[in-house]
């Protein structure tokens, strides 16, 4: 699929989508940009009349409110099972190719060196269940597709964890942040930069691991921001995950392996650290 492709970009209001689309366009695509208000990914019949013409879908439409989906399950599903579903149907009767975002949460977070793509999923929260679902639908209906899973977002498309940190440390003294779930802190340009890398590389159909390089914690992610920022790293203390209890259980362990990236001729993502830095010079945060 190389050259100048017609894609078609599903969530087009989310975090992603909003590096994602000018990424593909800048790489010389023509994209057709879809928000949930003009795309219910949910109605299979307006899915199926939006992928006509397109080469490439990329599924970023999403249920990701993960604690409301313990008590939403049903309409979280509608989300991210049946409309992956509905998008994959599309591409296939389109006869385009189609990226579907996921999620670490499809695993158990129980693991201790990083998930391979082909590592059997295993979810405990509502969120991952309905995601790990529309990971199905799409490989069932849509053979020339991609999974492309990734975690621990941040962007200048949303509210996010970097922001949070940034914002807070205006307010306290003293921020408590667990130390004990492991993940990959990804910036959205990255993995849209990743996503138009795949696409050029014409990847073959199959389950990527799209996250940074490098591992840390939530509180070593947040002592980071404090050290860019020129903020007294001390000020964030380490805490456990059973201080913050919530709806849905949080992996303690999210780090996802890139060697089907590597085994496809496609660089992995650039260490978290340098990803941050180059966040932060680039957005301003007040």
């Amino acid at each position: 699929m190389r050259g100048s492709l017609r894609v078609l970009v599903t969530g087009a209001t989310g975090m992603l989508a909003h590096d994602l689309v000018p990424a593909l366009r800048t790489a010389g695509h023509v994209v057709t940009a879809l928000g949930r208000d003009e795309l219910d990914v949910t109605d299979p019949g307006e899915c199926v009349a939006a992928a006509a013409g397109h080469d490439l879908i990329v599924n970023c439409a999403a249920w990701t409110r993960v604690d409301d989906a313990e008590s939403h399950e049903r309409e979280a599903f509608a989300v991210n099972a049946v409309g992956a579903a509905n998008v994959a149907r599309g591409a296939a009767h389109a006869g385009a190719r189609l990226a579907q975002l996921s999620t670490d949460y499809v695993f158990d977070g129980q693991a201790t060196m990083p998930y391979a793509a082909e590592h059997p999923p295993s979810p405990r929260s509502a969120y991952g269940r309905t995601k790990l679902a529309g990971e199905w639908a799409v490989r069932a209906l849509c053979a020339d597709s991609w999974v492309v899973r990734t975690a621990w977002l941040y962007g200048a498309g949303g509210p996010n964890f970097v922001t949070t940190m940034l914002r807070l440390a205006e307010k306290r003294e003293t921020l408590d942040v667990v130390d004990d779930q492991h993940g990959q802190p990804t910036w959205t340009r990255d993995l849209a930069d990743l996503i138009v890398r795949m696409v050029a590389a014409d990847a073959p159909a199959g389950i990527y691991h799209g996250t940074s390089s490098g591992e840390t914690t939530w509180h070593g992610l947040a002592r980071a921001v404090f050290e860019a920022r020129g903020l007294d790293p001390e000020r964030v203390r380490p805490t456990t995950t059973d201080t913050f209890p919530r709806p849905a259980p949080r992996p303690a362990y999210s780090v996802l392996s890139h060697a089907t990236l590597e085994a496809a001729g496609v660089i992995p993502i650039r260490d978290w650290r340098a990803a941050l830095m180059d966040y932060l010079a680039d957005s301003p945060i007040e």
